[in-house]
């Protein structure tokens, strides 16, 4: 039988609300571990992600977009609200300032691994918040999961190949 979200991921769930300060949602992160959090309003109602990544802003900074001057006029050559939402990520100090919340990637309990692991692969995202029908938080699926449960279903086809 085909496991389910449910079957593998964490349902003992770390969260942050967006009013969280990075501080805390970055000691959070260190202390257990962990690469993401997801991010919900007081309501429990999920508004985003806080990776890893997203806290790389922090550490580089935010880079100049690309720029050419012509009879003293600036003419940007990519879209200046990029650089705009990087500088935001670069000097914020919550998590509603650095999280990521474009159409939060997310899947069902029921769904199955082969599922939500193409997902991923789809979304290019290594993490999903598992939402059941009403869509209230109940758990969260990362690679890491997966890639348990496929060790432990090769484990399994060891030992009946061995006994």
């Amino acid at each position: 039988m085909a496991q389910t979200v449910a079957d593998v991921m964490t349902r003992d769930l770390l969260m942050v609300n967006p009013e969280t300060s990075l501080q805390e949602a970055i000691q959070l992160l260190a202390k257990n571990r962990i690469s993401g959090l997801p991010v919900v309003t007081q309501a429990g109602d999920l508004v985003g992600i806080l990776s890893e990544a997203d806290l790389m802003w922090q550490v580089t900074g935010a880079p100049l977009p690309a720029y050419i001057m012509l009879l003293d006029s600036v003419i940007y050559l990519e879209n200046p609200s990029r650089y705009s939402e990087e500088v935001h990520k670069a000097l914020g100090q919550t998590v509603s300032e650095v999280m990521s919340r474009d159409q939060v990637a997310t899947i069902k309990p029921d769904a199955s691994l082969k599922e939500a692991a193409q997902l991923m692969h789809q979304k290019k995202v290594t993490r999903l918040p598992v939402l059941d029908t009403s869509g209230t938080l109940v758990g969260i699926l990362t690679q890491g999961d997966i890639v348990r449960s496929l060790a432990e279903s090769y484990q399994d086809i060891s030992a009946d190949m061995a006994g």
